[in-house]
């Protein structure tokens, strides 16, 4: 195993490995460790164009693995923001008729942990993928997913993309090579999403946010209710959802539909997706002490997820933004709706602040820790209100990642006194 960063930062990593017959190289890349591999398993932050992958015989990927060797029929989940809660409420609706039913992929768990669990071809597996994931088996022939979902593409990752049209390419590969029997979800209210039907042999259902066009086949939010088109029956009322937000009605349709074409009944759609809690880490509700309630919306890192989040509360909203930029345009944020901002620092605040400067938006900080903005936030928020940490911002300059910040986050809030 070679990893650029040191043992320190990898000692739980090590230790977890410690009984198997593992050489590690930490701190630095040999090129003579990738030449002589038979294969090199790459991780998908790894740019495609590394030296070091060049000097390898053959390069895989957890993916590309598992895709080789399973046989399950797969739900394939991609998008700039939504795409963990949309694969997750899909496998959480999917194991009420198929309970042994998995969820894998950039949420965080490698599809290889339960390969040898599949019980042969039967066992549904819901993938969730991201760009660099989907860049990673490009050509290989071995995408072809009963039914994909592409809910939206927003400007992200534009630190390791040369142009957006290469992130709207390696999105595009999530569909681009289904088969006509298959089923491709694209979101009608995206234009660049929509185009992807031009790219795709599958079948298309649509998903929006208003009433679809007569003779388009797919589903639509017709206020808090979500329909089927083609013959306008509810498949779900959001004001039974538990997951709060506009962005989630519309994550809901996605998941709904996108189950109906894996052939799922849908009085068992609306039913489960009733009882769906959400997930860690994406407006999660951590804790509420003395009357206010603390959100944990780490996950949000393009100030367009940091602005649907501040509108997804009825409550007078506090919000703890800021971190480190990808190369992103952050005049979305003209829109927060926030009593409060509290920011913290990094390359992408800096940013952040011109924007929120020129739209006459008050803003405390930056702060050089989360536990002083969290303290500066409580300090504004009455009871009654919500303390939103929403960043805006990916994490590198303070945390280790997205989750680690949000962790702390959690922990901080836990700590707060009743």
């Amino acid at each position: 195993m070679t990893d650029l960063r040191d043992g320190e930062r990898l000692r739980r990593s090590v230790e977890s490995l410690s009984d198997l017959p593992i050489r590690f190289v930490l701190g630095r890349h040999d090129t003579n460790d990738f030449s002589r591999a038979d294969i090199v398993m790459k991780n998908p932050a790894v740019p495609a164009d590394s030296p070091y992958l060049a000097a390898a015989a053959r390069v895989e990927t957890d993916i590309s693995l598992f895709l080789r060797f399973a046989c399950s029929p797969i739900i394939a989940v991609t998008g700039t923001k939504g795409k963990s809660t949309v694969a997750s409420a899909i496998h959480f609706v999917l194991v009420g008729p198929h309970p042994k039913a998995r969820l894998g992929g950039n949420i965080m768990d490698s599809p290889l942990r339960f390969i040898d669990d599949l019980a042969g071809d039967s066992t549904p597996v819901v993938l969730e993928l991201s760009s660099w994931q989907l860049a990673d088996v490009a050509g290989l022939g071995l995408l072809d997913p009963q039914v994909s979902v592409v809910l939206n593409i927003m400007k992200d990752h534009q630190n390791r993309y040369r142009c957006m049209e290469e992130y709207v390419a390696d999105k595009r590969l999530i569909c681009s090579e289904q088969s006509d029997s298959h089923t491709a979800v694209l979101s009608y209210d995206d234009p660049v999403v929509r185009a992807f039907a031009e790219a795709t042999r599958a079948s298309v259902l649509y998903v929006s946010r208003g009433k679809l066009p007569h003779g388009i086949a797919g589903a639509w939010l017709d206020g808090d209710i979500g329909r089927d088109n083609t013959d306008g029956e509810r498949l779900f009322s959001a004001d039974r959802l538990k997951i709060p937000g506009r962005h989630n009605r519309f994550n809901m349709l996605a998941a709904a539909t996108a189950l109906g074409a894996f052939g799922v009944e849908k009085s068992t759609i609306a039913a489960r997706l009733a009882e769906f809690p959400g997930i860690r880490h994406r407006l999660e509700f951590v804790a509420e002490k003395r009357g206010v309630r603390y959100v944990n919306d780490t996950t949000a890192t393009i100030p367009e997820a940091t602005v649907a989040a501040t509108h997804s509360f009825q409550e007078p909203v506090h919000l703890i933004a800021g971190g480190t930029d990808k190369n992103l345009d952050y005049r979305a944020l003209v829109d927060l709706r926030a009593e409060s901002v509290h920011l913290l620092r990094g390359s992408g605040t800096r940013l952040m602040e011109e924007v929120l400067t020129s739209a006459g938006i008050e803003f405390a900080g930056p702060f050089s820790t989360l536990e002083k903005a969290c303290a500066s936030a409580r300090s504004r928020a009455a009871p009654g209100s919500i303390v939103l940490f929403s960043p805006g911002c990916t994490s590198f300059e303070m945390f280790d990642n997205e989750i680690d910040r949000g962790e702390r986050f959690r922990r901080l809030v836990q700590r707060l006194p009743d």
